[in-house]
């Protein structure tokens, strides 16, 4: 058996490996087409204009399924581990609401374009990096607090290190952004796809952009670490029959609805 047909860990190399391809093809798409300068252009824009555009959205659309499944089943991995200790508990219920809404704004990223829509795929940006730093912190404090009875210090210290990573990155990308995007270098910038390395504003823009692709395979790094625990873990559906039939109504509805006629309500 190959390490990653071990338990349940094909979900994060799945998640990993499959949106890396998302940001790959189409910047080698939008590069071949011209629609883009080589040199590290921002990651919303290899895909604006299709066709990348729609191989960029429907891959990471699949994502943001891979992205869900992978937080659940460390969500209950969490729980079966640590089911008495009220605090972890309340930090993991905390972690996938954040992971799941994290994962809804690269769903709004990948459906809302840079150019058509900029606002509302900043709003995803925002949930799927600034809520999903978030998420990465609460899985790092867990992580701390399950040591060293259930977690290893090198997972902990290897989580540390890339929300570090990752919390560099968006500060990074926020500074450059708001010098770029304030007004002194022209306007209409966030429509603009190429840039001639003379331009004022050229520095910035290169900042903000290394600092875009730095902070996503951070994200994409974090969940590397989940590889190792997940070989340890399968989930298994139970199937709870209430009926001999498709047609029938479940015993225990039946006996409401008996329950309710005697007591004279319908």
């Amino acid at each position: 058996m190959w390490w990653f047909q071990q338990g349940l860990s094909f979900l994060p190399v799945a998640l990993v490996v499959w949106s890396a391809a998302s940001f790959v093809f189409s910047y080698i798409t939008a590069i071949v087409l011209h629609h883009v300068d080589p040199l590290v252009p921002y990651i919303s824009d290899t895909g604006t204009i299709p066709p990348e555009r729609c191989l960029f959205g429907i891959m990471l659309n699949v994502s943001t399924f891979l992205g869900m499944a992978t937080m659940y089943v460390r969500y209950k991995q969490v729980s079966a581990l640590s089911p008495e200790k009220p605090k972890i508990l309340r930090l993991n219920k905390l972690g996938l609401m954040l992971g799941w809404l994290s994962c809804f704004g690269l769903c709004i990223i990948a459906n809302f374009q840079k150019c058509i829509l900029y606002y509302i795929h900043v709003l995803g940006a925002c949930l799927t990096f600034g809520v999903g730093s978030i998420y990465m912190l609460v899985q790092t404090v867990l992580s701390h607090l399950m040591q060293p009875e259930l977690h290893s210090k090198d997972i902990f210290w290897a989580r540390l290190a890339v929300f570090l990573w990752s919390s560099s990155s968006i500060l990074s990308m926020f500074v450059s952004s708001v010098v770029l995007y304030s007004g002194l270098y022209g306007q209409n910038l966030v429509q603009k796809l190429h840039w001639d390395p003379q331009e004022r504003g050229y520095t910035p823009h290169i900042i903000s952009t290394v600092s875009e692709w730095s902070l996503a395979f951070s994200f994409l790094s974090f969940f590397l670490t989940y590889i190792r625990d997940f070989q340890k873990i399968s989930l298994r559906a139970v199937v709870s029959l209430q009926g001999q039939t498709l047609h029938e109504s479940p015993q225990s509805f039946r006996a409401e609805e008996q329950a309710l006629l005697v007591g004279g309500s319908i």
